[in-house]
């Protein structure tokens, strides 16, 4: 008598085992009512979420999965949390550079209490803590000194320590 796995494991049975495209690791229709945000890797269609990279399915937060693989250079995800360098300044945005495959903009309104009358002044090479708002393969990402409420919180430049390169993986952890 031949046995066949459920097609749809619960996602928690998933968390740090290696996934492939197409899996599909989680089915919305047998849940109620919960908050899931997905990250890189991972998409909703109807109501399943499925693979569309090969690596480990993590979990970050409450409800926050995301597929962890092997890259050489940052590849951005709305929400992430990054230190970020000003390379250049514009009228209405700065470049910042996050270490990806396209610089950064972060518009001059993107701070608490940001106004035209108000716009901070950063020279070349400043170190700034930032949050992804938009990210996608066909433009540049965004980004913002404020949370999701508005609130500057810990965002913006920062003054004193030390920043090195690591890898993607390690930074994850």
């Amino acid at each position: 008598m031949d046995v066949e796995p459920p097609s749809n494991p619960p996602l928690t049975s998933c968390i740090d085992r290696i996934v492939l495209p197409g899996d599909t690791v989680l089915d919305l229709s047998t849940m109620a009512n919960q908050t899931i945000k997905l990250g890189e890797g991972l998409r909703q269609d109807c109501d399943t979420i499925s693979v569309m990279k090969a690596g480990k399915l993590r979990l970050s937060k409450p409800n926050k999965y995301w597929v962890e693989s092997s890259h050489k250079r940052y590849v951005p995800c709305v929400e992430d949390t990054i230190l970020g360098i000003v390379v250049d300044s514009k009228p209405d945005n700065f470049l910042v550079d996050i270490k990806g495959p396209t610089l950064a903009l972060l518009p001059v309104l993107a701070f608490e209490g940001g106004t035209r009358r108000n716009i901070p002044k950063f020279e070349v090479g400043t170190l700034l803590y930032v949050r992804v708002v938009k990210a996608n393969n066909s433009m540049n990402p965004e980004l913002s000194c404020t949370d999701a409420s508005g609130k500057a919180a810990e965002f913006g430049p920062l003054k004193d320590g030390y920043m090195f390169e690591t890898s993607t993986g390690l930074a994850r952890m």
